[in-house]
This record gives structure tokens, C-alpha cells and sequence, in this order.
């Protein structure tokens, strides 16, 4: 009987240790796995952080950027406004003034030449006998001597007027092909950074997504690794305190 009942309680030992290494190591290596992973999910949720708070940084940049580029592209439309506006009057009033001094110098010319043309048939006529001492100087002159200057004069603020209006011209299309070219740069700079926001936006929800997705799963592997842990806890009085491993 002695020797049977040691069968048995060797025999029930050997069973038992043999549990006990079974689900021991079952329980060691699921608590590893289980930690694994949770340590690789502790690293993703860190980068998705560290990539969060790099996208909302290139968002606000953006978001200064294109603010920054639609003022000025404003400031720009209203200063070449006022500019054009500017140019059109100065342009007008040169031409006005241009037309101007050229009907005056076309009567005047006019004016001096038949002048002239009296003084000469007076020379040949004997009028200036019969009026002279009777007050009367013969024909009027219209002031021949001076007539060269008057018209000089005209001439330049003519020319003046001419070179205003066309320096102006000038001035304006130039202008208005610099601001054109701003236009168009500014504008494709603008687009561009719009489209960026746009996806760097699209990559922040994705982005706040995983994240979400790996903190979920950080909790569930929490929860299974605490499992894991509990049922080693489970295992120690019944296989490590008693020597069975």
C-alpha cells in the first residue's frame, strides 16, 4: 500500500508539474506578446503625437502665409486702381492741354502770318501817304518781333504736354504689366499654399484618426495584459510556491 500510494503521489506530481510548466509558460509568453505589443503601440501613439503637433505647426504657418498673400495681393489691386486712375487723368489733362496749345499755336500762326502779309501790300500801296500824320501808323503788325518768342514758348509747353502724356503712357502700361506679373506669381504662391493646407488638413484627420485607433487599441492590450499578469498571479501559490517549476 505504501509503495502504491507513492506511485500515486508521484504520479499526481508529475501531472501537476507538468501543468504547471504548460500553462506557465503559456502565461509567460502571452504576458511578453501581450507586452509587446503594448510597448509598440506606446511608440506609435508617441510619433502620431510628435506628428500631430508637427502638422497643426505647418497649418498655422500656411494659414499666416495665405493671410499675409491675400492682403497684399488686395493692397496691390487697390494701389494699381488708384494708380491707373491717376495716370488716366494725367494722361486726359496732358492731352487736353496738348490739343489746346495747338489751336492756339495754329491761330496765332495763322494770326502773324497774315500780319505779315499786310505789312508787305502796305509797303506797296500809297494808303500810308494819305493817312500819315493823321494818326495812323499804316497796318497793324501784330507785334512781329515778338511773335518768335509767343510761339517758342507755346512750342515747349506743347512739347511738354506731348512728353507727359507719353511718358505717362509708358509708365502706365509698365505698370500694368508689373502688376499683372505680380498678380499671376502671387496668385499660383497662394494656390499652391491653399492646396498644401488643404492636404496638410486631410493628413491631420488621418492622422488624429490613427491615433485614435491606437489609443483604443493601447487600452485593449492593457486590458489583455493585465489578464495575462493576473493569471500568472493566479498560477504562483498553486505552481512556483510549491516548488512545481
Amino acid at each position: 500500500q505504501l509503495v502504491e500510494r507513492l506511485i500515486a503521489e508521484a504520479t499526481s506530481e508529475a501531472t501537476k508539474k507538468g501543468f504547471c510548466d504548460e500553462k506557465l509558460g503559456m502565461a509567460h509568453k502571452d504576458r511578453d506578446y501581450r507586452m509587446g505589443d503594448a510597448k509598440s503601440l506606446d511608440v506609435e501613439i508617441q510619433s502620431l503625437e510628435t506628428k500631430l503637433i508637427e502638422l497643426e505647426e505647418e497649418i498655422e504657418m500656411l494659414k499666416d502665409a495665405i493671410k499675409q498673400l491675400t492682403e497684399d495681393l488686395n493692397k496691390a489691386t487697390e494701389l494699381r486702381e488708384r494708380e491707373n486712375e491717376e495716370n488716366l487723368d494725367t494722361m486726359k489733362k496732358a492731352g487736353e492741354g496738348f490739343k489746346a496749345v495747338d489751336e492756339a499755336l495754329k491761330i496765332l500762326k495763322v494770326f502773324y502770318k497774315q500780319s505779315a502779309k499786310a505789312k508787305v501790300l502796305l509797303q506797296a500801296s500809297p494808303v500810308d501817304e494819305d493817312t500819315a500824320g493823321a494818326g495812323f501808323e499804316g497796318a497793324y503788325k501784330g507785334k512781329q518781333e515778338s511773335s518768335n518768342g509767343i510761339i517758342g514758348m507755346l512750342e515747349v509747353i506743347k512739347s511738354d504736354f506731348d512728353r507727359t502724356d507719353r511718358t505717362t503712357e509708358a509708365a502706365e502700361k509698365q505698370a500694368e504689366q508689373d502688376h499683372l506679373e505680380f498678380m499671376t506669381q502671387s496668385g499660383m504662391s497662394l494656390a499652391k499654399k491653399e492646396e498644401a493646407e488643404k492636404a496638410k488638413k486631410e493628413q491631420l484627420d488621418n492622422t488624429e484618426s490613427q491615433l485614435s485607433t491606437a489609443e483604443d487599441n493601447l487600452h485593449s492590450q492593457t486590458k489583455i495584459l493585465q489578464g495575462s499578469i493576473q493569471e500568472l498571479l493566479e498560477l504562483k501559490p498553486v505552481c512556483i510556491d510549491t516548488g512545481m517549476s
